[in-house]
């Protein structure tokens, strides 16, 4: 069994965005030379996120427009408050939320060389937190 990691960095513009990251996949699958296995799309962050979904930007909108409906920005967080551990406060229990809700991976087949996926299937790495440069990693297993 081979295993390949390749590890990318994103600068976030915006507090939420969604970057679509798919042809980097790909990208990596091909140069791997993983004929049979497994991709895992991982992000190192705890307040950002992994997402499969359909590219269309009415969807997008509506992945943000729900995420704040059920996780508000301006909810009342204890994590807003002071953390002595940190011996200070954060804002950004919201972006905390969304990722565990969102997830921080996912996984697809690789068959004949390729990322097997549907159609409408785009990946994603969601940012929840940003400006900021975060970053991921694709590790592709298999023969």
């Amino acid at each position: 069994m081979l295993i390949k990691s390749y590890t990318h960095e994103i600068a976030s513009r915006q507090e939420f965005e969604m970057v679509k990251i798919t042809d980097r996949v790909k990208e990596a699958v091909a140069e791997s030379g993983i004929q049979n296995g497994l991709v895992f799309v991982i992000s190192l962050h705890t307040t950002t996120a992994i997402m499969i979904n359909e590219s269309l930007p009415c969807v997008e909108k509506d992945i943000e427009t729900t995420l704040e409906r059920l996780v508000p920005t301006d909810g009342d967080y204890i994590h807003t408050h002071m953390l002595p551990s940190y011996g200070t406060c954060s804002g950004n229990a919201p972006g905390h939320l969304k990722s565990m809700l969102c997830g921080n991976h996912c996984v697809l087949p690789v068959a004949d060389g390729k990322m097997a996926c549907g159609s409408a299937q785009d990946i994603y790495f969601v940012e929840f937190d940003g400006l900021k440069v975060r970053k991921y990693t694709i590790q592709v297993m298999g023969e």
